[in-house]
Parts: structure tokens; C-alpha cells; sequence
């Protein structure tokens, strides 16, 4: 099927428009965060089991700060449904599904990590926190824009299987999710130990509780991924499992948030032992998407750049 390179030059814009909109949001989101301020106490819990969240907005009339925050998530919105409409245009360009290569796997991902972002200012006042989640996926995107772009084409045979619709979209979407966890678990461990030198961070017990409910979400997805990823190999390669890198460095990763799960329900680790452990799993999913992909040389390498 021939590329039509008119929907693919609007996927290359709005993909542009959704960086940029991200990178004002940003700023809105440093604003509220430099000017607010700190947050209070909730006065009571909403319902048995409710989350100790922190009261972000008073009742009373919203502060300049809390307005340009609010702009600052209107904006992370519009560059969401941005970002998606760059990922339709590019899969309808090609006429297949728009991850099958590094650069459109790594935008599949960070609009997982801002859907998951924007799910959880919903839940959480966790809204100025922005300002330190979006710059991750801000600096992802970049790179997938640039060092990792590709045209838009046909994929390589090997990858003409309804497995691509199915493993990669599942893997791309639980590992986006996880990246929001490692950053609220690294937060965690800044406010558990300097309580007072971050004022304006939500409480040590808020943080936890979003990078447990998130990680608890993206598990199952990220375990599915790896089974499907199993089946694939067998219909392709002949074998389950063979220890390719990224075969190896996804098993590890899968360990460690299993432990961190583990932890988290186990006395004794559940604190800054778990938010360590966390950590790890974010390290290794970072690792995994970059030296794995584009360094180690292993049957998944057709899929790189």
C-alpha cells in the first residue's frame, strides 16, 4: 500500500503542535508551583479507604497561581488529543497500526505516560507535580522527533502479524504508564526524607499511594505484553523464549515490580524500601527502551531505527 505523504506531513505537525503545547503546560505547571501555596491538610476522608490527599484548592476563590495551573491542564489535554491525532494520521498514512519503529513506538508511549498523568490529577490534587512528570516524557518525545524519526512506510515483513497490533501496543502502553510511578516514587523518597525542605509537594503518603495504584494498573498490561510477546516468538522464531536482550532485560524488569509489589504489601519494606525498588524498575525500563533498542544487537533489532 502506497504512504500518503499528505497525512503523514499532518501527523509530523500535530506531533510538533503536541510538543509544544506539552512544553507551555510545563511552564504553566512551574508557575503554580513557584507561586502557590503549600498545601494543606484535607479535613476529613471521603468514604471508608479513602486516599489521605491533600486539600489542593480551597473552596474560596481560586488564587491566580491555581488558575494558571488549571490552564497549565487544559493544555496537557489539548496536547494529549493532539499527540493521539498525530498517531492516527501516521497509522492511516501508512495504512497499518502507527507503532513499527522506534519513533512511533516512543510516541505510543509517552501519550500512555501523559493519559496516565492526566487520569491522576483527576483522582489526586496532585496538579503542580506536572512540572516534574511532563519533562521526562518532554525529553522522549524530543528524541523520538529527532534522533529516532523515521518516514512513514510499510513495515518490515516480520512485522506483518496481528501480533503487532496486539504486543507492541500492550508492552508501549504498560511501559508508558510505568514511567509515571518512577517519578512519583523518586518524589516519594525526596519528600519521606526532607519533609519540611518540600513544602509543596503532596505528602509522602499521597505520593506512595499514586505510584502504588498506578504500578498495581500497569502490571497486569505489562505481564500480558510479555505473554503475547512469548506467543509471537513462537509463531515467528520457532521458540517461547530464547534470552534475547530485550527479551532478558523485559523478564528483569518484570521481576522487579513484581518485588515491588511484593514489597509494598510486605511489613518492613513498604515505605522507601518499595519507592527503592520502584526506582530500579523505572531505571531498567528506561535502560531497556534506549541501550536495548538501539545499542544490543539481538532478534528484536529490526524494530529499532
Amino acid at each position: 500500500m502506497p504512504v500518503n505523504e499528505t497525512l503523514a506531513t499532518y501527523s509530523d505537525w500535530l506531533y510538533r503542535s503536541a510538543l509544544g503545547v506539552y512544553l507551555f503546560a510545563v511552564l504553566l505547571y512551574a508557575v503554580e508551583q513557584a507561586f502557590s501555596r503549600a498545601p494543606r491538610k484535607a479535613g476529613a476522608l471521603v468514604g471508608a479507604g479513602a486516599p489521605n490527599v491533600l486539600a489542593d484548592e480551597p473552596k474560596s476563590e481560586l488564587t491566580k497561581a491555581e488558575r494558571i495551573g488549571r490552564m497549565g491542564a487544559a493544555m496537557t489535554v489539548l496536547g494529549a488529543l493532539l499527540h493521539l491525532g498525530s498517531l492516527v494520521m501516521r497509522g492511516l498514512s501508512a495504512g497499518r497500526a502507527p507503532w513499527g519503529n522506534m519513533y512511533e513506538y516512543m510516541s505510543l508511549l509517552c501519550l500512555a505516560a501523559v493519559a496516565t498523568w492526566i487520569v491522576l490529577m483527576v483522582k489526586f490534587p496532585i496538579r503542580r507535580l506536572g512540572v516534574f512528570v511532563l519533562p521526562p516524557i518532554l525529553v522522549l518525545l524530543f528524541l523520538g522527533g529527532t534522533v529516532l524519526y523515521a518516514e512513514s512506510a510499510p513495515v518490515q515483513p516480520a512485522l506483518r502479524s496481528y501480533w503487532l497490533v496486539i504486543h507492541v501496543s500492550v508492552i508501549s502502553i504498560s511501559s508508558g504508564i510505568l514511567l509515571i510511578p518512577g517519578v512519583t516514587s523518586i518524589l516519594y523518597l525526596l519528600k519521606d526524607r526532607q519533609t519540611d525542605r518540600f513544602p509543596k509537594l503532596p505528602s509522602a503518603d499521597v505520593l506512595d499511594r499514586m505510584s502504588y495504584r498506578t504500578t498495581v494498573l500497569a502490571f497486569p498490561l505489562f505481564t500480558a505484553g510479555i505473554i503475547c510477546g512469548a506467543i509471537w516468538a513462537e509463531a515467528a522464531w520457532g521458540r517461547f523464549w530464547g534470552w534475547d536482550p530485550k527479551e532478558t532485560v523485559a523478564f528483569v524488569s518484570w521481576v522487579v515490580y513484581a518485588a515491588y509489589l511484593h514489597a509494598r504489601a510486605t511489613a518492613g519494606w513498604r515505605g522507601r524500601g518499595a519507592a527503592w525498588i520502584n526506582v530500579a524498575g523505572f531505571a531498567l525500563n528506561v535502560f531497556n527502551l534506549f541501550f536495548i533498542n538501539l545499542v544490543a544487537t539481538g532478534l528484536h533489532s529490526y524494530a529499532g531505527l
